[in-house]
């Protein structure tokens, strides 16, 4: 990357820190986790990414060799047929995926088409025209925030694992609940339905819960649509939307593999994964079984998958990182569930649809060992455990039956 292009970025940082700040074990790709302005909201913007970029200390012509990519993360979640050790280099990618899935996300990214088309050549994924939404008619600039980075990875990776579901951006101004029927939130899930159904994916958070937020809930019932919210990346504590029973709460988790590069076939709990228990929404009904735990009130997540920044995953954006780079946060599991629950090819009616069958899985022990890893090592400020938990909920996907 030019000199130039670098210092753009180095100017961007708010949070610089060691990449051991983050890291659990052995790092994977070396480099500095790079906060963006993003991650605590832009002026007038009360919603944020849950995103660090990790900035190879020598800039690649390609990705990261260490990150996670289409492929490897397709192997680990069971979107493809088992490859040994779902090796980074050399597992094949996903081939499903119909309907549409909507990331929401904010501003708009210049070269977002042409990157998205770089890192498909790259992995031999199809290409597509993306759709693009926005809610105040013409969005502004979202170049060198964050928020670039942000609608590279989720459309990059809604797409891997589901890459032929047509992605929509809906891109939004101002706050993408508050507007009501009128802002990003509701549009996205009406573009969808509008496509047959699938998924919506919201990689933002409040920062935590807000008194207003069960007003904002109805916004994420579009019939025919399922939602995903990412968990958070401050640790345990609630976000909105996560804690939205409507939607599924994406938590995030760490990818093991052993000192020849091999995946061992386990997953601990990202530290800086989202999650815990609401003040204000009520306990929903796919989560009886979990009732005495969260005090009868919503918990989260309810699923998780990928977010360490010891395990990121490639991503390629000209404006936010010059080029590859690799991005951590539970950004990266909602939109990768997802593109995963596309894949599965059950297109539920809704939310509540979608949890009923997964919480009924683990309800059934052969089901749920069957269909989830259930993450029992690792800490988020409340430590993993056999069954549910605030880091990971359920555990992470193994197999498309699950969904």
């Amino acid at each position: 990357m030019k000199r130039s292009l670098f210092l753009v970025i180095t100017a961007l940082v708010i949070t610089f820190a060691a990449f051991t700040a983050f890291a659990q074990n052995d790092a994977a790709v070396a480099g500095k986790i790079v906060a963006p302005p993003s991650t605590v909201g832009l002026p007038g913007l009360r919603v944020h990414t849950p995103l660090y970029i990790v900035l190879p200390d020598i800039k690649p012509d390609a990705p990261p060799a260490g990150a996670e990519n289409p492929g490897s993360l397709a192997c680990i979640y069971g979107v493809t047929p088992p490859t040994s050790g779902c090796p980074r280099s050399g597992s094949p990618v996903a081939t499903g995926g119909a309907r549409a899935i909507a990331v929401v996300d904010y501003g708009h990214n210049s070269t977002l088409q042409a990157d998205f088309n770089t890192f498909n050549t790259q992995y031999g994924l199809p290409t597509q025209t993306l759709q693009f939404i926005c809610d105040c008619g013409s969005c502004p600039s979202s170049n060198g925030t964050g928020w670039d980075v942000e609608t590279a990875l989720d459309t990059q990776y809604a797409h891997a694992m589901a890459p032929h579901a047509q992605i929509i951006v809906a891109q939004f101004c101002n706050d993408p609940f508050q507007d009501g029927k009128s802002a990003a939130e509701w549009l996205a899930g009406q573009a969808v339905a509008a496509a047959g159904g699938g998924e919506v994916s919201n990689s933002f958070g409040y920062g935590g819960e807000d008194p207003g937020e069960l007003s904002w809930d109805q916004y994420m019932t579009v019939q025919g649509v399922t939602y995903f919210t990412s968990a958070g990346d401050s640790g345990l504590g609630p976000d909105y939307p996560s804690v939205s029973p409507n939607s599924s709460s994406a938590g995030g988790t760490r990818i093991v593999r052993d000192g020849s590069g091999n995946f061992t076939g386990e997953e601990d709990c990202w530290n800086g994964s989202g999650g815990g228990i609401s003040q204000y929404e009520a306990l929903p009904q796919y989560q009886l079984l979990i009732g005495k735990i969260t005090s009868f009130k919503r918990g989260t997540p309810d699923i998780a998958a990928d977010a360490s920044t010891a395990s990121p995953v490639a991503v390629y954006s000209t404006t936010g990182c010059g080029g590859w780079c690799a991005v951590g946060g539970t950004s990266v599991s909602s939109p990768t569930l997802a593109g995963i629950v596309n894949a599965a090819g059950n297109f539920y009616t809704s939310t509540l649809a979608q949890q009923l069958k997964e919480y009924g899985e683990y309800n059934r022990p052969s089901l749920y060992h069957k269909y989830f890893y259930d993450v029992t090592k690792g800490s988020n400020g409340s430590p993993a455990k056999f069954g549910w938990d605030q880091c990971t909920g359920l555990g992470a996907p193994r197999n498309l039956g699950g969904f």
